[in-house]
């Protein structure tokens, strides 16, 4: 699922961003051997923080133009993995490339893919791809259901840093996607519909000994561990009615869910102790937390439910202490902190050469 990126759909008509070639690479500690390809003229340029956003400071915009969203860090804090609408395509590939916006390369071999992450030493990655289902791109629903967001067959896949050698790692043939490595790299946390309902379940790296964490019916997803390894949150909607649960999976047996309302959650590694931590209305996606663990940063349009402008927010694991981080009167999504813990990525469509393009920023964080 494009996830909550799916918000940008409706708002945009896609900018076309081409790229000439690409550059295969070794590990992201690597210094580049060439220029490489850049997606922006000067990923160094700084671009100032909107009023109000005191902890963001030093602003580079590192893709430009047309829909870029789920940039995740390797380890090392050298290279990101993300998602993107370029070379013409109508639905995300996943790419790599360096943080400084150089050495991009199409890991991705077609379908539709979503939610990229790096294994161990960066030289290889998996992500969730259409492509077994259909090399095209899924059909988009029907507009008269008015906004939802579509459950396409995505499955988990490894492949290389250079795109090659992919391999399979899940084979259900639904909805599976949204993968997450934990800490000390030996397991993936992830959604799928596998069986029946969208809930969340962990495997080894290889896809061995899958374990269902969540079992309430409803919507469980955007999962992701804490620094150490002993918890996991998440958003969810579960309807608290028969009308609605019956509304939930007429729409759900049609591979759509509606996002209006998501909330976030936080349980142990297990499964057990699972809470609330927010009650906020609207929608509230895209946690991961910060680097002591302490607490949790997300996406939100709570202060307008109604609207898509999506800022980011922080707020304790208890719930507590909810600050806003950015101010910009559009989408701000996405946000993972840099293993140091002193920079910040982030998808938003601030600085947009075209009205509605989606790129990915890093700040220094403060």
């Amino acid at each position: 699922m494009r996830t909550p990126a799916s918000f940008f759909h409706e708002r945009r008509a896609l900018a076309a961003l081409v790229l000439s070639g690409s550059v295969a690479v070794g590990a992201c500690s690597r210094p580049a051997a060439s220029s490489g390809t850049s997606l922006v003229p000067d990923a160094r340029a700084t671009i100032a923080a909107d009023s109000g956003e005191i902890h963001l400071t030093n602003i580079r915009q590192i893709t430009n133009g047309g829909e870029n969203a789920e940039a995740y860090w390797s380890t090392d804090g050298q290279c990101i993995t993300f998602q993107s609408t370029r070379d013409g395509r109508t639905c995300d590939q996943q790419y790599t490339m360096r943080a400084d916006g150089t050495q991009l390369t199409k890991v991705s071999v077609g379908g539709k893919t979503t939610c990229g992450w790096f294994l161990p030493g960066a030289k290889r990655l998996f992500f969730g791809s259409t492509h077994a289902a259909d090399s095209a791109c899924p059909t988009k629903p029907d507009p008269s259901k008015g906004y939802v967001w579509e459950i396409d067959p995505f499955d988990i896949y490894t492949v290389g840093r250079d795109g090659k050698d992919l391999k399979r790692l899940t084979n259900y043939g639904v909805y599976t996607a949204e993968g997450v490595l934990s800490p000390d790299g030996k397991r993936i946390v992830f959604t799928s519909l596998k069986d029946g309902d969208l809930d969340i379940y962990t495997m080894n790296v290889d896809g061995t000994d899958v374990k269902q964490l969540t079992t309430t019916p409803g919507y469980d997803g955007g999962p992701w561990w804490s620094p150490d390894g002993t918890k996991i949150v998440y958003r969810a909607w579960h309807p608290t009615n028969p009308d609605s649960l019956k509304a939930y999976r007429a729409l759900l047996a049609q591979r759509m869910i509606r996002p209006n309302r998501m909330e976030l959650f936080v349980m142990n590694a297990d499964g057990s102790d699972q809470k609330q931590i927010t009650n906020l209305g609207g929608a509230n996606f895209g946690p991961s937390w910060t680097p002591d663990g302490k607490r949790i940063i997300f996406s939100s349009n709570h202060r307008n439910p109604r609207s898509r402008n999506f800022d980011l927010f922080i707020v304790g694991m208890d719930g507590t202490g909810l600050e806003r981080i950015t101010t910009h009167e559009d989408f701000d999504g996405f946000p993972m902190f840099s293993p140091d813990g002193k920079k910040l990525i982030w998808a938003s469509n601030r600085h947009d050469a075209k009205p509605g393009e989606t790129n990915l920023f890093i700040a220094d964080w403060k």
